[in-house]
C-alpha cells in the first residue's frame, strides 16, 4: 500500500474515532504525520523532481543578497557576537549560500552563531549532510537563549496549518468527515476565530471563504519575546489583512509535481498544502512582544535595494546563457514581486537598511 493511501485511513479511523476534524487538524495530519506527512517524506519536494521551486533552488545569488542584509544588521549593532536563527531550512542551499558569502567577513564569521529550528526530521538530516559545523540544529527557539541578530524565514508561515471559515449568516468553521470520501462540514465557528477578524477590523461578506492562521500569530509572538535586540525577517507570499480577506475564495492552494490545484483531499501526504500569510497578523501580534516594523516590500523591491540589478549585469556580461538569464530574471524579479518581505525590529532605533530602500506601507 502507498504512504498516502496509509495516511488516509490513518485520518478516516480519526474521523470515524473522534469525529469530524477541523481542516487546520487534517492540514497538520497530511503535512506533519511523524510517518507520512509530506514534510516527514524524505521524496524530494523541492527542485525539478519534486513539487515546487524555491528562489535559492535556482541561484546562489539569493543566499548572496540575503547575506548582505545580515552583513549589514552586524554592523548596525556594532560588530560583535551576532546570531542568526533560520526557521524551516529546507534542502539547506540558502543556509549554505549565505554562509559562503559571510565567510568572506572574517571578523563576522567568526562572531556568528548560526541556528537552525527544523521541524522535519528527514529534512533535519538533509541540511546535516550539505552544511558546515558552523551551524546547529535546534527544536525550539527556546533552547537558543536571547537573540541579539535576525530571526528570519523563507516560505516558511504559508506552510502552516490554517482553520478555513465560511461566512454565512454567521461565521462557520470548515471541518473534515468521512463519508466514503473526505467531506466539508459546518459548524459555528468559535470565539477564538471571531476575534481574530475583529482585531484586524475584517468583516467577510456572505459566502466568502478565507483561511486564519492561529499558528503564524503565536509563532511571530514567540519569536518576539526570544529577540532581545536585532530584527526578525519574514520572507513568504501573502498580503496585507484587508487585500487578503477581499478574495472570495480564499487562497488555499496545493501543489504537486510543479502543478497547482485547490483540492487538499487528494494526493494527501504527497502534495504541498499552503495558505498566504496575512502580514497585518504577524505586524499586530509582533507588536504585543515589542515587534515595531522596520519595512514591508515585495521580494524583488528588496533585492534590488541590495543591489541585485547590478549583480545581474555583471552575470549577464560574463556570459551567462540565455535560459540562464531567464530562469534567474523570473525568479528574482517577475516571481519576486509575488512574494513579501516583512522586516521588524526591536532595540535598534531608526536604523537604515539597504533591502528595504523601497519600502512600501504595510495596509
Amino acid at each position: 500500500m502507498e504512504d498516502s493511501d496509509l495516511l488516509r485511513e490513518i485520518i478516516r479511523d480519526k474521523i470515524r474515532h473522534d469525529g469530524p476534524l477541523t481542516f487546520r487538524d487534517f492540514m497538520e495530519m497530511a503535512l506533519y504525520h511523524s510517518h507520512f506527512g509530506y514534510y516527514s517524506s524524505p521524496r524530494p519536494r523541492l527542485g525539478e523532481g519534486g513539487d515546487f521551486y524555491t528562489s535559492a533552488n535556482v541561484t546562489g545569488l539569493f543566499g548572496e543578497l540575503l547575506a548582505h542584509q545580515l552583513e549589514e544588521m552586524w554592523q548596525a549593532l556594532g560588530g560583535g557576537p551576532f546570531t542568526v536563527v533560520e526557521y524551516g531550512a529546507g534542502t539547506g542551499l540558502l543556509c549554505r549560500d549565505i554562509l559562503c558569502r559571510l565567510r568572506e567577513n572574517a571578523a563576522l564569521y567568526e562572531k556568528l552563531n548560526y541556528f537552525i529550528i527544523e521541524k522535519s526530521g528527514a529534512m533535519r538530516e538533509r541540511e546535516r549532510r550539505l552544511l558546515p559545523g558552523k551551524v546547529e540544529w535546534k527544536d525550539s527557539i527556546r533552547e537558543i537563549g536571547p537573540v541579539r541578530g535576525c530571526i528570519f524565514s523563507n516560505e516558511l508561515v504559508d506552510n502552516f496549518s490554517v482553520h478555513r471559515v465560511l461566512m454565512e449568516d454567521e461565521l462557520m468553521e470548515i471541518y473534515v468527515g468521512y463519508d466514503g470520501d473526505f467531506v466539508e462540514l459546518l459548524r459555528p465557528a468559535p470565539d477564538m476565530l471571531k476575534d481574530y477578524l475583529i482585531g484586524l477590523g475584517i468583516k467577510l461578506p456572505r459566502g466568502y471563504r478565507a483561511e486564519i492562521n492561529i499558528e503564524a500569530t503565536q509563532w511571530i509572538q514567540e519569536v518576539g519575546e526570544a529577540l532581545q535586540r536585532g530584527w526578525v525577517m519574514t520572507i513568504d507570499y501573502g498580503y496585507s489583512a484587508a487585500a487578503l480577506y477581499s478574495k472570495q475564495s480564499g487562497t488555499l492552494a496545493c501543489y504537486h509535481r510543479h502543478r497547482v490545484h485547490h483540492c487538499p483531499y487528494e494526493n494527501i501526504g504527497e502534495q504541498d498544502i499552503t495558505a498566504h500569510v496575512n502580514f497585518s497578523a504577524l505586524a499586530d501580534w509582533g507588536r504585543r512582544e515589542g515587534l515595531e516594523i522596520g519595512g514591508f516590500t515585495n521580494q524583488t523591491h528588496f533585492l534590488k535595494g541590495l543591489g541585485l540589478t547590478e549583480r545581474l549585469r555583471i552575470r549577464e556580461q560574463s556570459g551567462m546563457e540565455e535560459k540562464d538569464r531567464r530562469q534567474l530574471r523570473t525568479f528574482l524579479v517577475d516571481m519576486g514581486q509575488q512574494f513579501k518581505v516583512l522586516i521588524q525590529r526591536k532595540g535598534v532605533g531608526q536604523v537604515s537598511l539597504s533591502g528595504l530602500l523601497f519600502s512600501d506601507l504595510l495596509g
